[in-house]
């Protein structure tokens, strides 16, 4: 294929010396959605820190979750893969330990690998320790880690061995610490390191930050989007106990600016800003009564769209804006990219550096392939099927299993996504051509595109599992 490449003017590449390997600072959020920063244009929230990294590197203003869930989306971030390969299908399964992933890769080129945080890629039960060795992914230098729980009073994590760490007080600024001591030791040992810090808010319960956070916001003077419709209590399944507030919301976000500043604070005051790559996004989003929903699993857009944050001074232009539709699963192929390291041949992503930098090329992805392998229901009169879908550029689309159209919006006229077509006789056509574009989606990927319990035994994986 011949590709032309005119380099943007606002950025020309700096000779870089990858004989200096730059560190990687890899930060996300659990179900923070893309719009709720105010670089992003959202004038209520405080994000002063995650302002100033779109200040100094890119912002991707399409980014999308490839599966709107958190184990199969973190996987797919962590591998370059859709879940149909890395076979994390659902909540609380095991990832494949045989791919190659941000880790392993990392290792593999002489850097000091550590992971802090939630991890919920290894199988249930929640609290499972997660021994030494395939299933950390290659973080084996220093790893503080608990597999999945939503109680940021009660912090706690393992180590390298099955004793349980308990600490008093917020999980976020705990984990930050533990961040900044590692940072901190690499730096003295002069040894490039590969940091995930894998924060839990703003996923609920909703009700774990500090007050301070929530005393920034006055509920009155918040504006919510065109399509809030929040649902009374008794509406719901009564599972669904504790039900957030827009200020809670933006409480949990602003308590891990706070933190994400502190860690910009440490590189800069350890001199290292320039030469560390920091990459700050979240593993999907939240509906936050958008649509009358809550939580995740859906291709609306609060759903899907999540933050891409970048920041590397020797490799990435100053405060530009990225459009191009970019999935989870083409981080780690652009962050193998950015750094010259050889692109495995398992990644299914695509390296976008060059939209990163602003240069102009003609096979510019489109779509971001977008998928959800298991039935839920938030609202009994809105159950979520299974379905497979595109985010183009313009449109969102899903289909359900039954190859019937669930979802197509066109975002460009109806950005808060309220009139759906997929019944609009106008819209057959497009319909038409959004099917046959997915479907080479689903043929490239073997995926069958079966309901979950098919799809659990065609790759032979479990859906019992907890939101």
């Amino acid at each position: 294929m011949n590709i032309s490449i005119a380099i943007h003017p606002m950025f020309q590449a700096k000779s870089i010396d990858m004989s200096t390997r730059p560190n990687i600072l890899f930060v996300f959020a659990d179900q923070m959605r893309g719009m709720d920063m105010h670089c992003a244009g959202n004038p209520d929230i405080l994000t002063s820190a995650m302002d100033r990294l779109a200040r100094e590197g890119v912002r991707g203003s399409r980014h999308y979750a490839n599966c709107p869930i958190c184990s199969p989306n973190r996987a797919t971030m962590f591998t370059g893969t859709y879940p149909t390969t890395h076979r994390l299908l659902f909540n609380d399964v095991p990832v494949r330990t045989d791919l190659p992933s941000l880790g392993t890769l990392a290792k593999s080129h002489g850097y000091a690998t550590g992971y802090i945080g939630k991890w919920h890629m290894d199988a249930g039960p929640r609290n499972r320790f997660t021994p030494l060795g395939p299933d950390r992914l290659g973080f084996d230098d220093y790893w503080a880690a608990y597999n999945a729980h939503h109680d940021y009073f009660d912090t706690k994590y393992y180590l390298d061995t099955p004793e349980l760490i308990h600490r008093t007080g917020y999980e976020p600024e705990i984990q930050t610490d533990l961040a900044l001591d590692f940072i901190r030791n690499q730096h003295t040992r002069q040894t490039p390191f590969c940091l995930a810090l894998s924060w839990g808010p703003p996923h609920n319960d909703y009700c774990y930050v500090p007050e301070k956070y929530r005393a920034l916001y006055d509920p009155e003077k918040l504006h919510l989007r065109p399509n809030c419709k929040p649902i009374p209590r008794e509406s719901l399944d009564p599972k669904w106990s504790q039900l957030p507030t827009t200020r809670d919301y933006y409480a949990m976000i602003t308590s891990l600016d706070d933190q994400l500043g502190r860690l910009l604070a440490e590189l800069d005051h350890l001199g290292i800003a320039d030469n560390t790559m920091v990459i700050f996004t979240s593993d999907h989003g939240d509906m936050m009564w958008s649509q009358g929903l809550l939580y995740k699993c859906v291709p609306f857009e609060e759903s899907v769209q999540v933050p891409l944050l970048l920041r590397w001074p020797q490799g990435l232009p100053q405060n530009r804006v990225c459009t191009t539709p970019i999935g989870s699963v083409d981080l780690l192929p652009t962050l193998a990219g950015l750094l010259g390291w050889d692109a495995p041949s398992t990644f299914e992503g695509v390296d976008v550096t060059p939209w990163l930098r602003g240069q102009h090329i003609a096979s510019e992805p489109d779509a971001v392939f977008m998928a959800f392998y298991n039935k839920y229901v938030f609202r009994p009169d809105f159950p979520v099927p299974e379905w497979r879908g595109l985010r183009t550029a313009r449109y969102t689309f899903a289909l359900r299993t039954d190859r019937s159209c669930w979802m197509l919006y066109d975002n460009q006229t109806d950005p808060w996504q309220l009139h759906n077509l997929a019944d609009d006789p106008g819209s057959a056509g497009l319909r038409t051509e959004l099917s046959r574009r997915l479907d080479r989606f689903l043929l490239d990927l073997g995926d069958p595109f079966l309901d979950g319990p098919g799809m659990s035994r065609h790759y032979n994986v479990r859906t019992e599992y907890v939101y």
